[in-house]
């Protein structure tokens, strides 16, 4: 179980660090939606079950609903900007 444990923790760093460098946003929205479900496993691993369905919600779902309306938000703002430059 302690090497699960471990995997679990390198990949969460990894995320972290990925989201923080990443270019494209909606790679980053992505990797934050992994990051957020791996806190939740390990909210379960800790014996923790509330906070990793608080994570699993809030954290993988709304969270990253929010951002993926807002993307195609500025998307569509950024689309109206450049049909009015022509």
């Amino acid at each position: 179980m302690v090497t699960y444990e471990i995997i679990l923790l390198i990949f969460l760093i990894v995320c972290a660090v990925t989201a923080c460098l990443a270019k494209n946003l909606l790679s980053t929205v992505i990797i934050f939606m992994s990051y957020s479900s791996v806190m939740c496993v390990i909210w379960l691993l800790l014996r923790s079950p509330d906070l990793a369905i608080t994570e699993a919600a809030v954290g993988a779902g709304v969270t990253s609903i929010l951002f993926f309306i807002t993307l195609k938000n500025v998307k569509q703002l950024k689309e109206e900007d450049e049909t009015d430059d022509v």
